[in-house]
């Protein structure tokens, strides 16, 4: 498995600790280890991992409370407590700490290794409703565009010619391309149209004085490119 996940382990057990630790470097994770809950949150903090694997029992900070200091400050990832305790009760606390999973100790490595692909799996799937190229973003559900943090108030029509050149970057649209994928195979107005929408967002998209990402390619059409 070829894998760049950061993960982070906090556990006091060093043995075990340690063992987690080349079982998971030999599924290709970067790992990050504490073996106590102020050393962890502060590597959780400062690291941002993509998961947590987090002892329950800790020194100076239990992982439910480590748990819990992150959730409070809109941490979402990825958590999964280590424990011996096997309580219906102990089971909700985690839960209502904001922990995603439970493991109970002792465990097979192969089952805490699955619960970590599909923790991993759930948190990397694309989100189809963004689109992003360099530091511009368009998200279809709100139809929002931004570049950088900057608002960038489009029309209907230049938020769909921007929409189908962010689908594929880099690659070269011909204008008959455009136009029917943008203005419909039914459109019967002067072809100059992309022109003079490709100008209204070059006006907008550029209006702090940013690098043209909107490229006309002589002869041919437009590319969307650094």
């Amino acid at each position: 498995m070829t894998t760049t996940a950061h993960i982070l382990l906090v556990e006091d057990e060093v043995k075990l600790a340690r063992f987690v630790e080349l079982e998971l470097s030999s599924e290709g994770y970067q790992i990050s280890v504490a073996h106590d809950g102020i050393a962890g949150l502060t590597l959780a903090r400062e690291s941002s991992p993509d998961l947590a694997i987090l002892d329950w029992m800790l020194p100076g900070l239990p992982g439910l409370e480590l748990c819990r200091r992150l959730r409070a400050t809109g941490n979402k990832l990825p958590v999964i407590l280590l424990t011996a305790k096997d309580e219906v009760s102990d089971r909700v606390a985690g839960l209502d700490a904001g922990a995603d999973d439970y493991v109970v100790k002792p465990f097979s490595i192969e089952e805490l290794l699955a619960r970590v692909r599909a923790h991993l799996r759930r948190t990397q799937e694309p989100n189809l409703d963004i689109l992003q190229f360099e530091e511009l973003t368009l998200n279809r559900k709100t139809r929002e565009v931004k570049r950088k943090e900057r608002a960038v108030d489009l029309t209907a029509k230049e938020f769909d010619l921007l929409e189908y050149l962010l689908n594929h970057p880099r690659q070269v649209y011909t204008r008959d391309q455009i136009l029917e994928n943008v203005w419909g195979y039914d459109f019967m107005g002067d072809s100059n149209i992309i022109e003079v929408y490709v100008r209204y967002l070059r006006l907008k998209l550029e209006a702090n004085n940013e690098k043209r990402l909107i490229h006309t390619v002589r002869g041919v059409g437009y590319v969307l490119r650094e």
